[in-house]
């Protein structure tokens, strides 16, 4: 399992707790960036199969007006 938890430690004796769960390598702290996160290697090959999907064959796009039409119904 490696799912990734972004939390907010709001006591002093639970970074104890973090800091120990990191010794027996059991998390992996990452660096603080708000500004990054981190996508899935499964969404990214979704991503790159719909991207040839659609490159082979134009046609399976739909016209944004459209889409918003269909949408609104």
């Amino acid at each position: 399992m490696a799912d990734t938890y972004h939390i907010k430690i709001k006591k002093d004796y639970a970074v104890a707790v973090i800091e120990d769960l990191q010794k027996m390598d059991a998390v992996e702290l990452l660096p603080n960036n708000e500004n990054e996160f981190l996508i899935p290697d499964w969404q990214i090959e979704l991503g790159r199969e719909e991207i040839k999907k659609i490159s082979e064959n134009p046609a399976l796009l739909s016209d944004w007006e459209k889409a918003k039409q269909e949408l609104k119904v």
